[in-house]
């Protein structure tokens, strides 16, 4: 399996909006793009720092894995992805040493990249998800006005 790079550090917030001042006007970190996945009732922000993204995630749904996280642990750091240069021959390798994933195949993620979470009870109860780049490169995605 190859790791390319760290993709994004996710962090639950209840509102991207407001964190979102922080990293603009505090940091000085620029969104580069913001995103909805209705599938997941999650909206997103990307943004770039070096190579890596800090990714926010809000829900708009109280049943969603981020919403859940938000409420048992509070706001703060929600996982960390992983792109890798092939997402199936990841899983094939990482199964057979024994890793469990939240679920059985890739689905589509954040810019239309390939993801994968692999199971808390198999990495230390640390969130892991794997990415694949879609091969167009970049995120592939419709930027949303902000």
């Amino acid at each position: 399996m190859k790791i390319k790079r760290i993709e994004h550090i996710a962090i639950a917030v209840k509102s991207i909006p407001a964190m979102r001042a922080i990293f603009e006007e505090k940091l000085g970190i620029p969104m580069e793009y913001e995103e909805h996945l209705p599938e997941h009732s999650t909206s997103l922000a990307m943004f770039p720092v070096g190579e890596t993204y800090l990714e926010l995630l809000q829900s708009d749904k109280p049943d969603t894995g981020t919403s859940k996280w938000i409420a048992e642990r509070g706001e703060g750091l929600f996982h960390i992805c992983l792109e890798v240069e092939d997402i199936d021959a990841a899983i094939v390798e990482l199964r057979g040493k024994g890793i469990g994933f939240q679920s059985d195949a890739p689905k589509i993620g954040h810019g239309n990249c390939r993801i994968i979470f692999l199971d808390p009870k198999s990495t230390g109860n640390l969130v892991i998800e794997l990415a694949e780049m879609p091969k167009t490169g970049g995120h592939g995605v419709v930027h949303t006005p902000a």
